[in-house]
């Protein structure tokens, strides 16, 4: 390894949860441990799931194809439709072609990672390429900038604009050499949703600086009362038909992720897909096929399976939403708690993240991450400081009586 391979990843960020344990070593929990900082699903996972894999076994003997089978990628257009409202759209040669603009993916954050290496040039508008992502992020976004040879800039999401980063204040010159935004909506970790409007523009401001948008939609099945837009849902919102240099491609600049691992209670699984633009998926299964891993055939003969029920999906995100009622009414509004529109994280206001999360332990027996490990310091383009300094993020994702037990204790504790 040369000394400019170590430089360019001296700005990656440490991971949260070593940084976490680092805080509360040698200091015992004042109660029973009860763990709130992990974004782990405990929900059970569909019955049916381990009968597909032991009906399938068998191909655990065959290479599997990068581009997955059939039967997995039809499931998962099929969902689109279904969810997104774009059933119509969906088919061989029409607006969304599953045989060519869906991948199945090793779970999301691997080819959340990789899609950087494809859609990342040596250089743009003569400068390093920049990546843009949300501040708070998910840290896998700096490593794929980082490891593309981009300057990832982060983008302040705070409550001042609805946890929703204002890239359209962004100045020129940066938007010119900005090659990829990874966006994430429900957002992780404040559960804010993007309007219809909102990905509109998003994509307007895209096709207008020609760069890639690396939309994570991995908890777009688990929402509060109103299920969430899509981006391939508001990219033809404004398709007019005509050519845009990409022929006339709808989702021109758009790739999405979505995975099984929140869904459907199966992050152990490592299943997704991407799916978006039909050139730039293209390369990207040009790319995967040299370097990238596939899904064992069993395991995507399981996904189909659960792609194509809607019903499992549906009980639990019944389960999340009992979650949150019970964190509204014992919390109450203190810590600025509101109801995430989406995912099962409550994004709280306790002052300083890091010693509530201290204070938690020692006094409460509850582990929860301190939300400036989520984040940065803002790039000059934004307010300034660490947007989640003042926050903890609670993951609400073991039974409704351990949740409520944790609660009650924080809200004593703090």
């Amino acid at each position: 390894m040369t000394a400019s391979d170590i430089s360019r990843f001296e700005g990656l960020p440490d991971s949260p949860f070593p940084r976490l344990n680092a805080l509360i070593e040698g200091v015992e929990p004042g109660n029973s441990p009860l763990i709130m900082s992990l974004g782990e699903p405990q929900h059970a996972f569909p019955a049916f799931v381990t009968e597909e894999i032991a009906r399938n076994a068998a191909s655990f003997g065959k290479y599997p194809p990068i581009i997955g089978t059939e039967v997995f990628r039809h499931a998962a257009a099929g969902w689109l439709g279904r969810r997104f409202g774009i059933a119509e759209h969906i088919g061989k040669d029409r607006d969304l072609d599953p045989d060519h603009q869906i991948l199945p993916v090793n779970g999301t954050r691997e080819a959340l990672f990789l899609i950087a290496q494809v859609a990342t040039p040596p250089e743009k508008a003569g400068r390093r390429p920049a990546i843009l992502m949300p501040n708070p992020f998910y840290q896998c976004y700096a490593a794929a900038a980082l490891a593309a040879g981009a300057e990832p800039v982060y983008i302040a999401a705070t409550r001042d604009n609805g946890f929703m980063p204002d890239f359209e204040a962004l100045p020129e010159e940066l938007l010119a050499r900005t090659a990829m935004i990874y966006f994430c909506s429900p957002a992780n970790p404040q559960g804010s949703v993007a309007s219809l409007d909102y990905l509109k523009g998003l994509i307007a401001l895209a096709r207008r600086h020609n760069i890639t948008l690396a939309i994570d939609e991995c908890y777009a099945d688990i929402y509060d009362r109103e299920p969430p837009a899509g981006a391939l849902q508001a990219a033809l919102a404004i398709h007019d038909g005509r050519d845009n240099g990409k022929g006339g491609d709808p989702f021109a600049n758009i790739i999405i992720f979505h995975s099984l691992s929140k869904r459907s209670s199966l992050p152990g699984l490592r299943s997704g897909f991407c799916a978006g633009e039909k050139a730039l998926m293209q390369r990207f299964r040009n790319f995967r096929n040299i370097a990238g891993p596939q899904v064992p055939l069993p395991l995507m003969a399981a996904s189909a399976a659960c792609w194509n029920d809607d019903g499992h999906a549906a009980a639990n995100r019944d389960l999340y939403r009992a979650k949150i009622t019970a964190a509204e009414r014992i919390l109450g509004n203190r810590f600025g708690f509101y109801r995430p529109a989406g995912g099962f994280f409550l994004w709280l206001d306790v002052g300083d993240g890091e010693k509530a999360a201290h204070e938690l332990w020692a006094k409460a027996g509850v582990k929860v991450l301190p939300g400036a490990y989520l984040s940065r310091e803002d790039s000059p383009y934004g307010p300034g400081g660490n947007p989640g300094r003042a926050y903890i993020r609670v993951a609400l994702v073991g039974s409704e009586t351990e949740t409520e037990e944790a609660l009650s204790r924080m809200a004593e504790a703090l």
